[in-house]
């Protein structure tokens, strides 16, 4: 016997604002439901010839036509854009999730379906189970009061989480609808945002609403302590564009004059840092800055975009450190990436090494244009700081021990001009995500040309570099928010028969 919530029957609406509610409708019974027999069922309650059940909503768009209705008054023009609209006839529907989250977010591309396609959207239940550990609540840990034999038992009573139906063929190109199954709406199904959303508060040590439409990546510690020291200051002007700044264990600082909000008090610093911490400088419009330590290697670079993903950012940009392989190159000089090699290894079978990781213009302006600005070299001197070039990604961290010199051959070969471990595999995970991205690295040692780091003289070089390297990643993030999202979702990351959805 099934328990579940009562059904609620498809609706079909032409104003976005009342589907998402419907949507939020849906999802709230859905989560109530299966919060309230979860807690039912730790404190003992009988569900020997039960399974509790509850699903996520979905949003249907059924179309006639391959053509695109022309936008409706005052509106902007829609063929600017590369998504909102369906690559031809046919039904396209998704799974959605987390509302309070997405809210906004699902309200722009039901907003962008109906003035591109006009016609009805259709709300509903889907048939796709909420696995019970996505319907907890931020600070819910219900679960952890129970004994082994109670916690067994879950799996007989509750929908867990299901690997076959969280695969990311949609983004990578492969999936193919069985005969009479729709066509994706969207990269990413709900199981699949909510698992990440998990591993986000999991690698980050922050809760997935504090995340910001702009990310920094790092592999040196040295800019998460300038990032710090930044935000602290941020929150100590009235007059900052940033309302607060979050750190691992969700401990928010909130700008100087603002009280608390509720929640706040509930963070609390984390006994150890997680494995990529993550710090968020929060705008009240999510266009802050957020700012994660990957470490050094490609496997964290890919775990944590996989999931950063799901957020739909508008641009990734990674900020490092990395060897030069240039005679003429100094340390302390920039590159900024406009080739990848990869040789990370750990995305050959997502995205196969014969696809081409494209420079992105947007980005690559705006990199170009924060180094002139923050170093106040100008711009038609900046090449003297600042190589444009091929950066090699490697997942040998010792690759110059190698005998025969093979890595340098093909190094040399790509006409490479930098080396680090992190690089390419973001860069091609925002190809793969289509989320925009970029490369600015800054050269910390020179092994083909005996210049190794030495204790003393790291130290120096990143006293002297790390502050204004990340000023330039945060000079390059102002750039690009002054520039609006539209001109960064571009049509350079979309394929021929690409989803509906950003």
């Amino acid at each position: 016997m099934h328990k579940t919530p009562d059904f609620t029957a498809p609706m079909f609406y032409r104003d976005p604002a009342q589907a998402l509610a419907q949507v939020q409708r849906i999802y709230q019974d859905s989560v109530d439901f299966l919060r309230q027999a979860m807690r039912d069922f730790v404190t003992g309650g009988d569900f020997s010839h039960a399974h509790v059940r509850a699903c996520y909503p979905y949003v249907r768009l059924h179309t006639h036509s391959v053509s695109r209705k022309s936008s409706a008054p005052h509106s902007p023009p829609m063929n600017r854009l590369s998504y909102g609209f369906v690559a031809g006839p046919g039904r396209f529907e998704t799974t959605l999730t987390r509302p309070d989250l997405y809210g906004d977010y699902y309200l722009e591309q039901f907003r962008l379906l109906l003035a591109n396609h006009g016609g009805e959207l259709e709300v509903g239940t889907s048939a796709q189970p909420i696995p019970i550990h996505f319907s907890f609540a931020e600070h819910d840990h219900v679960e952890g009061s129970m004994g082994p034999e109670r916690r067994a038992l879950m799996r007989d009573v509750f929908d867990l989480p299901d690997l076959t139906v969280m695969d990311d063929g949609i983004a990578n190109g492969t999936h193919e609808p069985r005969p009479g199954e729709a066509h994706p709406l969207s990269l990413f199904t709900a199981p699949r945002v909510d698992y990440s959303l998990q591993r986000l508060r999991h690698y980050t040590g922050t809760a997935p609403e504090w995340f910001q439409n702009f990310v920094l990546f790092t592999n040196y510690q040295f800019y998460i302590d300038e990032f710090i020291r930044l935000g602290h200051a941020e929150m100590a002007r009235p007059d900052s564009e940033y309302i607060a700044f979050v750190e691992p264990g969700n401990v928010v600082m909130r700008r100087a004059g603002l009280p608390p909000e509720v929640g706040d008090e509930l963070g609390h610093p984390p006994p150890r840092l997680p494995q990529m911490p993550g710090y968020h400088l929060v705008r009240a419009d999510r266009t802050g800055i957020t700012m994660v330590n990957i470490g050094v290697g490609p496997a964290n670079a890919k775990t944590i975009t996989d999931h950063i993903a799901v957020l739909r950012p508008h641009a990734w940009l990674m900020i490092g450190h990395c060897a030069g392989l240039r005679s003429t190159q100094q340390l302390g000089d920039y590159v900024l990436a406009h080739a990848y090699v990869r040789e990370d290894h750990v995305l050959d079978e997502e995205l196969p090494l014969w696809v081409p990781i494209p420079a992105l213009a947007e980005i690559q302006l705006a990199l170009e244009a924060a180094v002139a600005d923050v170093t106040g070299v100008p711009p038609a001197e900046v090449k003297r700081i600042m190589r444009t070039g091929t950066v090699a990604s490697t997942d040998n961290r010792n690759w110059e021990l190698l005998p025969d010199n093979k890595p340098q051959r093909r190094f040399s070969q790509s006409r490479a001009v930098a080396l680090d471990m992190e690089s390419a595999t973001i860069a091609a995970n925002g190809f793969r995500f289509r989320v925009p991205y970029g490369t600015l690295l800054c050269v910390s040692d020179k092994p083909l040309h005996g210049e190794i780091k030495l204790p003393g003289m790291a130290n120096h070089f990143y006293r002297e570099r790390v502050d204004q390297h990340l000023r330039i990643g945060i000079r390059a993030v102002d750039i690009l928010r002054e520039g609006g999202p539209d001109q960064l979702h571009s049509r350079k990351l979309r394929s021929f028969a690409e989803v509906a959805f950003q």
